[in-house]
């Protein structure tokens, strides 16, 4: 039986103290952290009052996700698309999460709760998002106009994250795919080191994190690999712009997503990978793109 009880936040606030590199959690964030205002539903975390989510304010972060067409999806008979996965409580959680650990002002409304955004590549409203994250490109295929849009969103000064997707096939996939939206010869998919900042800019990250989704950790002995030796090594890809900075990241054989929308299912789950592996990264990365 899975534990039904709010787990505080204490272990990351522990983390946070001895690795965050910029301003230590206020009293108030840590008393926030320490009365959980989620409750159980079923097996999962969900909030007490949801408010509306169609606006947002400046000088706020808000959790953006992009939203594509992937194969199979239908809406007729509500076969939802692959960038739906994980949401919306991993864009959720994450916003919570990085309030509390950081001094960056979250989007929120009336009711307190986390303010998150879905917009296409085609969407003017894209350019309000410095940051926007992309999940399970493994079945994704851009249309001309959504390459074009990203590619302009991405000349402009803003910052793509992709998340889950695992093996050499849906790799190749992303790389093809991406190909279209920024030319690989001027723009190539590099590696990132462990001494790249994205990797210290507020938590210290000392290896690179592999978070697998929970039934696969349980299941498995603590395994992280999906998908055995096709997915064994994690990698961290970066592209960078003329100028030399940081426009993209791509968390490849890793689900950072599911560490946030997950942190509820068990508290060794939450301890092991939540706290320990998808905030911190997940954290570096958004503090990285809105600071440099």
């Amino acid at each position: 039986m899975l534990q039904r009880a709010a787990y505080t936040l204490a272990p990351a606030l522990t983390l946070c103290a001895a690795f965050c590199v910029c301003a230590d959690p206020t009293d108030e964030q840590k008393a926030q952290a320490q009365q959980d205002p989620r409750r159980w539903q079923g097996r999962e975390y969900r909030d007490q009052q949801r408010g509306p989510r169609d606006v947002f304010a400046s000088e706020f972060f808000t959790f953006a996700r992009i939203r594509y067409t992937s194969y199979g999806e239908d809406p007729q008979f509500n076969l939802r698309g692959r960038w739906t996965i994980d949401y919306p409580d991993s864009d959720e959680n994450f916003s919570w999460r990085l309030s509390q650990l950081t001094t960056v002002k979250v989007n929120t409304d009336e009711y307190g709760q986390y303010k998150h955004a879905i917009v296409r590549p085609t969407d003017p409203e894209l350019f309000n998002y410095p940051f926007v994250y992309l999940i399970e490109p493994g079945e994704l295929v851009f249309t001309e106009d959504e390459a074009a849009g990203l590619r302009e969103y991405l000349m402009r000064g803003g910052f793509l994250m992709v998340d889950d997707f695992w093996g050499t096939d849906e790799w190749l996939n992303w790389e093809a795919q991406f190909a279209r939206v920024l030319d690989p010869a001027e723009y190539p998919m590099e590696e990132l080191p462990l001494s790249h900042p994205i990797f210290s800019c507020v938590f210290e990250i000392k290896e690179k994190p592999q978070v697998p989704n929970p039934w696969h950790w349980v299941q498995n002995g603590g395994s992280t690999s999906e998908r055995g030796y096709d997915s064994d090594e994690v990698h961290y890809k970066g592209v960078h712009n003329k100028d030399g900075r940081l426009i993209a990241i791509f968390c490849h054989n890793t689900d950072l997503g599911d560490g946030w929308e997950r942190e509820g299912i068990s508290e060794d789950y939450f301890n092991e990978m939540s706290v320990k592996k998808a905030y911190p990264m997940g954290i570096n990365i958004v503090v990285y793109a809105l600071t440099h």
